[in-house]
């Protein structure tokens, strides 16, 4: 839990650098801002203008999900890219670091899963209009760190996979040793977001108007991100959580509209397949730390049909594979 001394501190270390872009402007509070899942997350406003300030939380080591700064190097490099990203006005690397950036009117919202009332044809426009901006974010010329192999990716979720108890991962264990005997061979790597996908766009209108939460942006296989963000297109794959959305791109094309014409890349029911492991031990995790008190959430109860759903269709698709 972060002090008021403690925000009271870092809002005027913000205050300062802001005053530099906005000279006799003043400047606002810093206000928590709901959503955020990396270090702290708050919104201040310079007069008419409105910031995003991202910032480790006091204490805390900048690593992982908490590396604000990373965050703000994968924004910087993306910058006047043809993906549209929110633009760094300030960085701090002082402790605790943080790092503010423009806020972006818009709306994520994940059409299978999450409650609205979006009109389906405009949900379906977003979603290939999506397609292209995953396209052009792996042809940038931005590296990052060394790349990460398919099998360095795979060993990630393994981990998090065998972690949940055996009997809330059904055949998680066959799946797990079927990707492991059957690695694809790498390609050229690129820079990857990690969790692309409509939940984590700011779309006006039709438009993706900025990609946000780059916590886990990479370096590495474009197919990861590809074969993620296919997921998300039909509801079925989701039982009990997904919604049908009439209309929507199914996978063929949603993964026609981000190839534009170009070859499908080898092995690419081997990412699927990863995808779908990454998701059940996601979910599988988070329902066993329900179930145990750590974080209590009933709406976690929803997830085993979700959860064997996915270890069953990753099976199947690498069963097609061989």
């Amino acid at each position: 839990m972060t002090t008021t001394t403690e925000v009271t501190a870092l809002a005027a270390r913000v205050r300062t650098r802001l005053a530099e872009h906005h000279p006799g402007v003043p400047i606002g509070e810093l206000r928590t801002l709901p959503g955020g899942h990396s270090g702290l997350t708050y919104r201040i406003a310079a007069g008419p203008v409105s910031y995003v300030v991202k910032a480790v939380p006091p204490g805390q080591r900048p690593v992982g999900r908490n590396d604000v700064l990373r965050q703000a190097r994968v924004l910087r490099a993306l910058a006047g890219s043809p993906v549209p990203v929110p633009s760094v006005v300030a960085v701090d690397e002082g402790e605790p670091a943080w790092f503010a950036m423009e806020f972006v009117e818009g709306e994520a919202i994940e059409p299978v899963l999450d409650e609205h009332r979006l009109d389906p044809g405009l949900c379906r426009t977003r979603m290939l209009a999506l397609a292209p901006v995953l396209r052009a974010l792996h042809r940038t010329d931005a590296k990052g760190d060394e790349p990460r192999s398919p099998a360095g990716e795979l060993e990630q979720w393994r981990r998090t996979m065998r972690a949940v108890p055996t009997e809330l991962r059904p055949g998680g264990e066959a799946l797990l040793a079927t990707l492991t005997a059957t690695p694809p061979a790498g390609i050229e790597p690129a820079l990857t977001h990690g969790d692309f996908r409509l939940g984590n766009v700011l779309c006006q209108g039709e438009q993706p108007a900025a990609v946000v939460d780059w916590e886990i942006w990479g370096y590495g296989d474009p197919r990861i991100d590809l074969g993620w963000f296919l997921l998300f297109a039909d509801h079925r794959n989701f039982p009990r959580l997904g919604r049908a959305v009439p209309g929507l791109p199914d996978e063929d094309e949603l993964l026609a509209a981000y190839l534009d014409g170009r070859p499908e890349p080898p092995d690419l029911d081997w990412f699927r397949a990863l995808a779908r492991t990454k998701m059940a031990a996601i979910m599988g995790h988070n329902l066993r730390r329900h179930r145990e008190g750590k974080h209590h959430d009933p709406d976690q109860e929803r997830l085993p049909p979700t959860i064997a759903a996915m270890i069953r269709t990753a099976r199947g698709l690498l069963a097609r594979r061989s």
